[in-house]
């Protein structure tokens, strides 16, 4: 899910922004233009370090300059087949929306335990099985992920809970604890 990426970035910059300081403000522009971006394959969650600036190169009849900055970023990339915590976002009859990380996860009704109904009665709306498991707005998920899709600038995924040992985990214990809990 989650990687160490060498990454590589062209900026131009103008003129005006030339000095002493020039380093400084091409890695301030990095950090702005690059952190909690997708490219449609993985999310860019922050930039360790900028470890090769090149030298400016003029544009012919503009006076900006490009400069390649080759940098370090980790990065969150989902599989097929990974199991990943989520908080749910909303919940509705055809299924429940979660978030891991900045990834949206969608987890259909269909793919969901038998014994968990959904009930349209609850405030708030809430999928349960009338006994321990609640699944509502703020509940955290452990959620296997089924597919990916990707847009340009976005990725999206398609959950289940429907295996073992997924579905809601007790969010004040630490996972560990949780995962021994369920299994006793």
């Amino acid at each position: 899910m989650f990687f160490l990426h060498e990454l590589e970035r062209t900026i131009t910059l103008h003129p005006s922004f030339f000095g002493p300081r020039t380093k400084e403000y091409l890695s301030t522009r990095l950090l702005e233009d690059v952190e909690g971006t997708c490219n449609g394959q993985y999310y860019v969650i922050i930039v360790l370090d900028t470890f090769h600036i090149s030298e400016g190169r003029i544009i012919p009849g503009s006076g900006y300059a490009e400069y390649t900055i080759r940098y370090r970023a980790v990065v969150c990339r989902p599989f097929k087949g990974e199991t990943v915590d989520a908080i749910v976002n909303s919940v509705n009859p055809m299924g429940v929306f979660a978030d891991v990380g900045p990834l949206p996860v969608f987890v259909s009704n269909h793919l969901i335990p038998a014994e968990i109904k959904w009930d349209p009665n609850a405030t708030p709306p809430q999928y349960t099985d009338n006994r321990d498991q609640v699944i509502e707005k703020g509940t955290h998920l452990r959620i296997k992920i089924i597919g990916t899709r990707s847009d340009v600038a976005n990725m999206f995924a398609i959950g289940s809970i429907k295996e073992d040992f997924l579905g809601s985990v007790p969010f004040n214990l630490p996972v560990a604890e949780a995962d021994v809990r369920r299994t006793l």
